[in-house]
């Protein structure tokens, strides 16, 4: 099975941020090279100072971000994203792309994704993984295929985090861009009376309404559609979260107040601290007030409700 290779050089400043980024796009695993502090990282890592030449002779001064996309995904649009992104965020940046055989690029990165505890009551458990102690937390089952939301990376832990303050029994919620479905099915397994989400890319449906499957959630209680916000969705929700990026989430915020129960509450993620500014002004535009920001590792999260 062949895979696309997508190699993103960046300059060494902005490798954190255009890292950042590239994990939007692949959630399951990404590469750096970075020979900026080489010497000091063989030190401290391997506890040697003799380094081969030819890494020696690495331009410093740049690093390569390696992403694999799989067959059933279009690597044009995760290069077009990637552009977008970057020259939103002003990254000098050069994309190559390269056909590379399966080398199990697709369950490597699993290795590295442990159950995970995630605000004060949820731990994250990958399937494959059996030996865990839940230490009294409800144990959320993702399996996050290719679909953005494993948990793990900031924008989804700040989502999950400010989620849990507001489900209770009587909480219908919206999730946009759902991905995983991993926001979701969070918030039934915290006692949400229901959840719907959304997302344009039909393998985040697919691997979304798997997951709420092996979480014991189906429809009616658990129900995922193909599409953009104003496609399928109906009704109002007590709650709507969106973990995707600024532009779509400015994007979305001039039609989302319509699926808001009156006192609703907008929570949204996936907005890097250089955009925050835009999604303020469209939250000022649109009629919302930011009742809690919360921020990682450059990355922010707002709770919102529309202005009364």
């Amino acid at each position: 099975m062949e895979w696309t290779e997508v190699k993103i050089n960046v300059n060494t400043k902005d490798v954190d941020k255009a890292g950042d980024i590239a994990q939007m796009v692949v959630p399951y695993g990404i590469y750096i090279e970075d020979y900026s502090d080489l010497e000091e990282a063989a030190w401290e890592i391997a506890h040697i100072d003799l380094i081969d030449e030819d890494l020696l002779q690495k331009d410093r001064s740049k690093a390569v971000i390696h992403i694999y996309i799989s067959p059933e995904e279009n690597p044009a649009e995760a290069v077009a994203f990637l552009s977008e992104r970057y020259n939103a965020e002003k990254i000098e940046h050069e994309i190559d792309l390269s056909i590379c055989r399966n080398q199990d690029w697709e369950n490597n990165w699993k290795a590295y994704f442990k159950p995970l505890p995630v605000g004060e009551k949820l731990l994250i458990r990958p399937v494959w993984e059996d030996e865990y102690d839940a230490d009294g937390r409800i144990v959320l089952d993702i399996e996050p295929g290719l679909a953005f939301g494993n948990g793990g990376h900031d924008t989804t832990r700040l989502c999950l985090e400010t989620l849990e303050k507001h489900i209770n029994p009587d909480v219908e919620l919206l999730d946009i861009g759902c991905g995983s479905g991993i926001l979701g099915i969070a918030g039934l397994l915290l006692g949400a009376k229901s959840a719907t989400g959304v997302d344009i890319d039909a393998l985040a449906v697919k691997t979304a309404k798997e997951n709420g499957t092996i979480n014991g959630f189906e429809e009616p209680k658990f129900t995922v559609f193909e599409g953009n916000l104003t496609d399928k969705v109906t009704g109002k929700y007590d709650v709507v979260v969106a973990n995707i990026v600024a532009d779509i989430i400015v994007m979305f915020t001039e039609n989302v107040g319509k699926f808001l129960k009156e006192d609703g509450v907008y929570i949204t993620s996936g907005i890097i601290d250089t955009r925050e500014n835009d999604v303020l002004a469209a939250f000022e535009k649109y009629g919302f007030e930011v009742i809690e920001r919360h921020e990682s590792c450059g990355w922010i999260c707002f709770e919102t409700k529309l202005k009364k």
